[in-house]
């Protein structure tokens, strides 16, 4: 790996010759915080960190940038797979599973399912949203069939995933490529095709675009780093907790012993007992 790239990133890149662009994303260090403590089985695991490299993939390619949030729901063993993805690539996910088996493809382990994209860009009132039908029997397909219908424009993805690792190869025609090349996206197609799941979890994207594509022009971007960085954040839950209202919160309180909160995209839990719940509803001391 290039001593120059970021642990985690997502590198765009443009076949220039032949209106294709495309990028490469590796997840390793944000990967793996985003597993630390949440006992995935190896199917669920598997699925999300797919679905969290095409997260990357698709934040790292939008005209306008945004908060960007991927849901897939079902009624299989995994009921929710959800990544959400700041504007600046700080990315979080989870997966809610019960009982889930240690393999399977898309289809076995979600069931009959639907794909919800939340885009929230600053300045629109409200976030755009889309919902559609689970396409596919794995991440990459239903993924594929995503993009060829709502950008109007055939995309590739080939998906790598390990405990270590999480990688994407994304490839898209262009609406010029047939005027410069007319075999140019089936020959990207076949090239990209022959490309290993160990060369995709091994190399950076330099060396697999050099080995898949080395007789066309490729112009290579910078990286753009991908971060898991979501500290906890007590005084928004206590917010939380006052919006409820004192009677609420005292209810729950002494139906419980203490009021838990937890987090599940960012993975944090919150813990009130009775002093902490006195601390926030006590009256504003004025000075």
């Amino acid at each position: 790996m290039s001593d120059t790239l970021p642990t985690s990133y997502v590198q765009r890149f443009l076949l220039e010759d032949l209106d294709i662009r495309g990028a490469v994303v590796r997840l390793t260090d944000v990967w793996q915080a985003m597993q630390a403590g949440r006992d995935y089985p190896p199917a669920v695991a598997h699925l999300l960190g797919e679905m969290s490299a095409v997260s990357a993939v698709i934040a790292g390619n939008l005209k306008q940038p945004g908060r960007l949030t991927f849901q897939i729901s079902g009624h299989g063993p995994v009921s929710l797979l959800v990544i959400d993805c700041a504007e600046t690539l700080n990315l979080r996910g989870y997966a809610k599973s019960d009982s889930a088996p240690a393999s399977g493809t898309l289809t076995e382990l979600v069931g009959d399912g639907r794909l919800q994209l939340s885009l929230d860009i600053e300045g629109l009132d409200q976030p755009y949203q889309s919902l559609v039908p689970l396409e596919g029997d794995s991440i990459g397909e239903v993924f594929e069939h995503y993009l060829a219908q709502s950008e109007q424009q055939p995309a590739g993805l080939w998906l790598a995933c390990t405990p270590a690792a999480a990688v994407a190869l994304f490839v898209q025609k262009l609406p010029g490529a047939d005027l410069k090349d007319l075999d140019g996206w089936s020959r990207v197609q076949q090239l990209a095709h022959t490309v290993r799941e160990d060369e995709l979890l091994g190399l950076d994207a330099a060396e697999i675009l050099r080995r898949l594509f080395a007789e066309e022009n490729v112009r290579l971007f910078d990286a753009r780093p991908v971060t898991h960085d979501w500290p906890a954040d007590p005084e928004k839950v206590a917010d939380m907790l006052r919006a409820l209202g004192e009677d609420e919160v005292r209810t729950i309180l002494a139906e419980h012993g203490e009021i838990v909160v937890h987090d599940d995209l960012s993975n944090h839990t919150y813990r009130f007992d009775a002093a902490d719940v006195d601390t926030l509803f006590r009256p504003p001391t004025l000075h």
